[in-house]
Parts: C-alpha cells; structure tokens; sequence
C-alpha cells in the first residue's frame, strides 16, 4: 500500500509538471515539482524517506520563497541618496544570512529524519537543479 500511494505521488508530481510544461510563465508549483521529483531520482530516497522529508522541505522552501521575495523588491528599489543606498546594502547582506541559516536549521532538521550521506545527496541534488534549470533559461532568453 505505501508503495503504491509513493508511486502515485511520483506520478502526480511527474504530470504537474509535464502538464505545465510549455507554457512560457514561471509556475512555482510547476518548479517545485519538478525540483521535488529531482532530488527524490537524485538522492535516491524511498517512500519512506519522502513521507518524513519532503514536509520539513517544502517548508523550507516556501520559508527561502519568501526571502527571495524580499531580495527581488530590495533589487528594484532605487535609493535617493547614499543613506539609502547603505541601507539596501546592509538589508541585502542581512538577508543572505538569513537564507545561510535558514538552510543551516533546516539541513540539521534533515539529518534527524534522513541519513546524513542522504541529506548532503540532497543538497547536491537541489544545487545541480537550479544550476541545470538556470542554464535552461538563460539558453530560452539567448534564442
């Protein structure tokens, strides 16, 4: 039974993503899907691995969504004068630590579900997705 429902969930997060693909906008389920579908071939987690998992890091990715959110508003802002231009540095900077621990909580939140060798198999995975889907974008912008 647990085989079946971990292969129905595989297969549900397979075809959201085939079903969005195509289409030219930016869906972050789309992209999360098909990063959750990734990491699980990649790191080679099993059903059970998925089910304790794959919470503790859709959390953590809505939590970075969220900073990157934060970035994407700070990188358009436009300072009047060098005070503010100090403080979209300082904010920028604070941010990204924010994000290093965000991660650093969550990785030992990891290991405390999965093998460590898993979770630094995660994170390899996660990191070689968002390098092959940034190469694919910016491959989409060039043509």
């Amino acid at each position: 039974m647990k085989k079946l429902l971990f292969t129905l969930a595989c297969l549900l997060i397979t075809l959201t993503a085939f079903a969005q693909h195509g289409h030219g906008k930016f869906s972050p389920e789309k992209f999360q899907a098909e990063l959750e579908e990734y990491i699980i071939k990649e790191a080679k987690l099993t059903q059970q691995d998925c089910t304790k998992f794959m919470p503790m890091f859709r959390e953590m990715t809505q939590k970075q969504r969220a900073i990157y959110e934060r970035q994407r508003q700070l990188r358009h802002a436009r300072p009047t004068d060098e005070a503010g231009y100090k403080d979209a540095i300082k904010k920028s900077d604070q941010m990204d630590i924010e994000l290093k621990t965000l991660q650093q909580t969550y990785h030992e939140k990891f290991m405390t579900v999965l093998p460590a060798s898993k979770v630094f198999e995660v994170i390899k995975a996660e990191n070689r997705f968002h390098r092959e889907m940034w190469k694919k974008w910016n491959h989409k912008k060039r043509k």
